[in-house]
């Protein structure tokens, strides 16, 4: 198991994601940020906010003027719009390819929109666009209908005695495919 050690790199953290793409979402939707806002929109106290904010001022991602409002340096924006969009592309993936239930879409791809690379934020899109537009391969269309007729709504036993085998199918197949590529 490569790469776990990677999962300490991140750009940001959980709560930085949150911080920042709410800043970018108050500056959008209102034309301004402040502390306060910010601690109000996230349902946490302005010390709190604070705290967090000291690192990415320090980071240069938060920017704050002398009437204390907030904003968001180039590097900030770019970050805070790319966890956004990888929001969305993952909701969307959860929701309309998987058939996950809307709220617990929305809360898995919250948990894991500041983890994904842009690699695979990128092929996600990708996925996404091509099924949008109808030109998925046959066979991924084909294995979308099937799963949608198979799905049970709720997951109480996770993972089933199938999940369990069709897994251990897949990590045989990986362990093979990597033999092939020695």
């Amino acid at each position: 198991m490569t790469g776990w050690r990677e999962f300490d790199q991140n750009l940001v953290s959980h709560s930085a994601a949150h911080h920042l793409t709410t800043i970018q979402f108050l500056l959008d939707e209102f034309g301004y940020a402040r502390v306060s806002d910010v601690a109000r929109h996230l349902g946490i106290t302005r010390g709190s906010v604070s705290v967090t904010l000291k690192g990415l001022r320090q980071r240069g991602l938060v920017i704050e003027d002398e009437h204390k409002h907030l904003g968001l340096s180039d590097e900030g924006v770019r970050i805070a719009r790319g966890i956004h969009i990888k929001r969305i592309l993952l909701q969307t993936l959860f929701r309309d390819v998987l058939g996950i239930e809307d709220e617990v879409a929305e809360q898995d791809a919250c948990k894991v929109e500041h983890l994904v690379s842009d690699d695979t934020a990128d092929a996600v899109g990708r996925l996404l666009h091509k099924i949008e537009t109808g030109k998925a391969p046959q066979q991924m269309q084909k294995m979308m209908k099937e799963l949608e007729k198979e799905s049970s709504g709720t997951v109480s036993d996770f993972p089933s005695e199938k999940i369990q085998k069709f897994a251990e199918l897949l990590e045989q197949r990986q362990t093979e495919n990597e033999g092939d590529t020695k």
